[in-house]
């Protein structure tokens, strides 16, 4: 039996999800793997590095789309998709996540009759005014098979009417990467390069716009940051959009901080593994790291008004807390106290989702039919 399975890249988040699905199809004979990359991120830093140090084989196709407005950047990729799967003409079609690479892939497959899977399907924040909440949706009403990290995410499907034989509860990928890769990232001692005690520093992540957008929002959070700092290091690697919205508020320009508060430019997956694995605490608005600290029993501060991941606080060692500074300082004090709760991994969250998520593919095996267009 011969398939054929493309998969479809486009930001950070998909790489590390790709990760542990190339890593088992190296070991499937019969088996053709081609890797898309949209160029959604075209940053090195967010990019490139992250296919050297996953071990994951260069993309057969990198269609440079670059960045742009959401639809805009959306319709480009379509454009470019469209002509390319339909040559390919794959099997499966496998996207990841809810970036706008995503969500171009899947109406692309849906229109042109190939067969789509969605990794990470199910997830809802309910918050329609994020991006990728819509990327979400949409994403899983088109995709033909839909892999589950948590049991909300198969609860959610239910409720929105999805087929049960369409969804797999398999795990989660994230957590393939990363606890194939943890030890290493141990040995590059992270912490050592910015000056910092292992167990007692926080790492900061900032992104969203509802975060970082309005200045007045952005510098209430940055003295939260500030205070906090003053009893315990804080070192933030700061994406490039993060880093223009810090300027234009006129918080931190360039390198300038207070003492005890790193600012750093974006580094690869291990460097920042192995940063979150010694920290004391993290302070996010993103996604994946909440699921990360989780795994590794480390205190997180999501500071969003809801998460699309309630199982890293149903169970794991995440707490939502309101993005501002009075909020923050207070949840802070409560971390101070020991007043945290010490979390468990949720089920499946074991290091074989990508196996589960093949085996379901390989099962459905080669796709009959034509393109509807």
């Amino acid at each position: 039996m011969s398939v054929k399975i493309v998969t479809i890249v486009g930001a950070r988040p998909n790489f590390v999800k790709l990760a542990p699905i190339a890593w088992v199809l190296r070991e499937k004979p019969g088996v053709e793997h081609v890797i898309i990359h949209t160029g959604q991120h075209y940053d090195l830093r967010l990019s490139e590095s992250f296919f050297q140090t996953l071990d994951i084989p260069q993309p057969d196709i990198n269609l440079g789309v670059g960045s742009g407005l959401h639809g805009a950047q959306t319709g480009r990729m379509m454009i470019e998709l469209e002509p390319v799967i339909k040559e390919l003409n794959p099997d499966w079609v496998v996207t990841f996540g809810d970036v706008n690479s995503t969500l171009a892939t899947t109406l692309v497959s849906s229109k042109i009759g190939i067969k789509s899977a969605h990794v990470e399907s199910g997830l809802r924040s309910y918050d329609r005014n994020m991006p990728e909440e819509v990327n979400r949706v949409v994403a899983d009403a088109l995709s033909d098979v839909l892999f589950v990290t948590e049991q909300s995410g198969m609860d959610n499907l239910l409720r929105e009417g999805v087929d049960s034989s369409k969804m797999h509860f398999v795990g989660n990928v994230m957590i393939d990467t990363l606890v194939k890769m943890l030890p290493v990232a141990g040995k590059l001692a992270e912490w050592e390069r910015y000056g910092l005690t292992p167990t007692n520093y926080i790492v900061i992540t900032l992104h969203r716009p509802s975060n970082v957008d309005d200045p007045g929002q952005l510098r209430d959070l940055c003295h939260a940051f500030e205070v906090i700092s003053r009893h315990i290091p804080i070192v933030m690697p700061l994406h490039p959009r993060t880093r223009a919205k810090l300027e234009e508020s006129g918080v931190w320009i360039g390198q300038t901080a207070p003492m005890n508060i790193k600012l750093i430019d974006p580094i690869d997956y291990l460097a920042f593994l192995s940063l979150v694995s010694k920290s004391k605490m993290v302070i996010t608005d993103s996604g994946g790291i909440q699921e990360e600290t989780t795994y590794l029993g480390i205190p997180c501060m999501t500071i969003r008004p809801n998460t699309e991941r309630p199982v890293t606080v149903e169970l794991g060692t995440n707490e939502l807390v309101t993005p501002t500074s009075q909020v923050i300082l207070k949840a802070f004090d409560q971390f101070r106290q020991d007043n945290w709760k010490k979390g468990s991994i949720p089920p499946l969250w074991d290091g074989h989702a990508a196996e589960r998520i093949l085996d379901v593919l390989l099962d459905i095996g080669p796709q009959e039919g034509s393109f509807k267009a």
